[in-house]
């Protein structure tokens, strides 16, 4: 508990009281490389006490841009797309589109690989398979 007193009542205010921070804003033009470099700590730990500060306050969440969405053409009439296929349905082996750039979707028709070089993705499908096929 001792180290923390001196800390905070010695060694704190005597950092505070050294820093080289100017009386007025046009000062700051004159500071010296090493004055700046006495305030870079200081500026650092301010600096992140108050980006916790608002982050904690206001969240990080940003709010999704309109050109942000995944799924640009299909059933956009739809609250949601879902699309249901019984197992028994399925053959030895199918592929499921998750680009929403096919033209059969939900199946793949390799229109990935135009979105991939076009953007520098690297999405693929979903390969179904039967096992021992």
């Amino acid at each position: 508990m001792e180290a923390i007193h001196s800390l905070v009542r010695v060694s704190l205010p005597r950092y505070l009281r050294d820093l080289p921070i100017p009386k007025t804003v046009g000062g700051f033009s004159q500071l010296s490389a090493s004055d700046w470099f006495q305030l870079f700590p200081f500026v650092g730990a301010v600096s992140l006490v108050f980006y916790i500060g608002v982050s904690s306050l206001f969240g990080r969440a940003k709010p999704k841009a309109q050109g942000d969405v995944v799924n640009k053409t299909i059933q956009k009439e739809d609250p949601k797309v879902v699309n249901m296929v019984e197992i028994e349905d399925l053959g030895d082996k199918v592929s499921y589109c998750r680009c929403w750039r096919s033209k059969k979707f939900p199946l793949c028709d390799g229109s990935h690989n135009q979105h991939n070089d076009a953007t520098g993705d690297n999405v693929g499908p979903l390969v179904l398979k039967r096992k021992g096929k």
